[in-house]
C-alpha cells in the first residue's frame, strides 16, 4: 500500500514538474532564437531629414553596449539598419527587406510620419510589430484599427492639447495663427489645438495656413499668418521650415508668443540655424531631460548618458536632443525585451509594450511616468512646457497631462 502511494505520489511530482516545464519552455518567433533576436530598423541616413540620422546611430550604439554586457536573457541584439533616406517608396523596399529576406522578430523605431505609414498596413497585415514607432501620428497609437503599431512619440493630438491647456490659462484672448505640415504630422496637431481648445477654437483661430514638404520655403505662409492679426503663432512643422519661420517673424517685426512643436525644438537643428538671438523666447514643451540644462548636470541618469556617450558614440554632440531621444527610445525597448523573458514571439512583444506599468526612463523628467494598456497605446501622455532663453530651453510651469481620448 505504501509503495502504491509512494507511486502516486511520484506521478503526480513528475506531471507536476512536467507542467512546470511546459509553462517555462521557450516561445519564439521567426527572428529570435537561444543566442539572437533580430531587429529591423529603417533610418534617413541620408536625404533632407538626415538631422535625425543621430537617432539611429544612438540607438546603435546603445544596443552595443547591451551586447557588451551579455545581451538580455543571454541573447545579444542584432541591429540591422538601412538607409530610407526619409523617402516613402525606399521604407517600404527596405521594411520588406527586412522582414521578408532579414526576417526581423519586429521593426524598431522606423523614423517619421510618411515612412510608417509607407508601412504600417503591410506590417500589420503580416502580424509584425511595429514597434516604438517615430512618429507622433495619432494612427499610430490606434490599437483598435492597428494593433501591431504602438509610437513612442507624445501623440500629435495629445501635445496639442496640452498646448491648448496652456493658451487658455496663459493667453485666454490669443488671436492664434496656425502654420502647419500638410500631412498626418501637421493635421493631427490642427485637430488636437482645437480640440483642446474645444468650443473656443472657431473664436479664437484666426488663420490656419499649411505648406508641402516640397516647397522652397514657408515665407508666404508667414506673411498671410501675419495678415490675419494673429498674436500667438503656433507653428507645427519641421526643424527646416520652423527655421524659416522664426526668420521671416524676425523680418517682419512680427512680435507674436510662438509656439513650436517638440518635433522642431532641437536647438542644434533649428534654433541655430534659425538664429539663437531672435529665436529667444519661443515656447514648446517636453518630456526629457535636456543635457545641456545645468540644473541636471550632477543627475544619474544624465551621468550615466554622457559616460554612454564618451565610450559607444564619442564622435555624437552629447548635447543635441536627437541623441538623448535615441538613447531613451533605446532603453525602453531594452525594458520591454526585459520583460519578454523567454516568450520571444511577436504577439508578447506587443502585449508587454501594450501593458507598460509607471515606467519611468532615466531621462525622464521627475515627475513624469509612461503607462500603457491594450486600449491605450500612447507611451508619452505627460509634458512640461519650455521656453527658450537664447542660449537654452528653461522649463516652467506644472507638469501638464493630456487627459482626453487616444484617438
Amino acid at each position: 500500500m505504501k509503495s502504491s502511494i509512494r507511486l502516486l505520489a511520484g506521478t503526480v511530482l513528475a506531471i507536476a514538474l512536467s507542467a512546470t516545464s511546459a509553462t517555462a519552455q521557450k516561445k519564439y518567433d521567426t527572428g529570435a532564437t537561444d543566442t539572437e533576436i533580430k531587429i529591423g530598423q529603417t533610418v534617413p541616413f541620408s536625404g533632407p531629414y538626415s538631422v535625425y540620422a543621430g537617432i539611429g546611430k544612438t540607438q546603435a550604439a546603445y544596443l552595443r553596449m547591451i551586447n557588451d554586457q551579455g545581451g538580455i536573457n543571454g541573447r545579444k541584439l542584432n541591429l540591422i539598419q538601412y538607409d530610407d533616406a526619409y523617402s516613402p517608396p525606399k521604407t517600404v523596399e527596405q521594411i520588406r527587406k527586412l522582414v521578408e529576406g532579414d526576417e526581423v522578430l519586429f521593426t524598431f523605431q522606423v523614423i517619421g510620419t510618411a515612412a510608417n505609414a509607407a508601412v504600417q498596413k503591410y506590417l500589420n497585415a503580416k502580424k509584425v510589430p511595429q514597434l516604438l514607432a517615430s512618429t507622433g501620428a495619432a494612427r499610430f497609437t490606434d490599437p483598435q484599427n492597428y494593433p501591431w503599431t504602438i509610437a513612442f512619440n507624445p501623440n500629435y493630438v495629445s501635445e496639442a492639447r496640452i498646448y491648448a491647456k496652456y493658451i487658455l490659462a496663459n493667453h485666454p484672448n490669443a488671436k492664434i495663427g496656425v502654420l502647419y505640415q500638410n500631412d498626418d504630422m501637421g493635421r493631427d496637431y490642427l485637430a488636437g489645438l482645437k480640440s483642446g481648445l474645444g468650443d473656443k477654437a472657431a473664436s479664437m483661430i484666426v488663420g490656419e495656413v499649411s505648406y508641402e514638404v516640397s516647397d522652397p520655403t514657408v515665407d508666404s505662409q508667414v506673411v498671410k499668418l501675419k495678415s490675419t492679426g494673429a498674436d500667438l503663432l503656433f507653428d507645427a512643422s519641421t526643424p527646416k521650415f520652423a527655421a524659416q519661420a522664426i526668420r521671416k517673424v524676425n523680418d517682419l517685426n512680427w512680435n507674436p508668443v510662438h509656439i513650436l512643436d517638440i518635433n522642431a525644438s532641437p536647438v542644434s537643428a533649428t534654433l541655430k540655424p534659425a538664429g539663437l538671438d531672435i529665436s529667444k523666447g519661443i515656447i514648446s514643451t517636453n518630456y526629457g531631460k535636456d543635457p545641456g540644462d545645468p540644473q541636471w548636470q550632477n543627475d544619474p541618469g544624465v551621468k550615466a548618458y554622457f559616460a554612454f556617450m564618451d565610450k559607444y558614440y564619442p564622435e555624437g554632440d552629447k548635447l543635441n536632443t536627437v541623441n538623448t531621444y535615441g538613447y531613451s527610445v533605446a532603453e525602453l525597448l531594452v525594458h520591454i525585451l526585459r520583460q519578454c523573458g523567454d516568450d520571444l514571439t511577436r504577439d508578447n512583444v506587443m502585449r508587454q509594450a501594450a501593458n507598460l506599468k509607471n515606467y519611468v526612463g532615466s531621462l525622464s523628467l521627475p515627475g513624469m511616468s509612461a503607462t500603457t494598456s491594450p486600449s491605450d497605446y500612447r507611451i508619452n501622455k505627460q509634458m512640461q512646457m519650455m521656453k527658450f532663453n537664447g542660449e537654452r530651453w528653461e522649463l516652467f510651469g506644472p507638469i501638464i497631462e493630456d487627459t482626453g481620448p487616444s484617438g
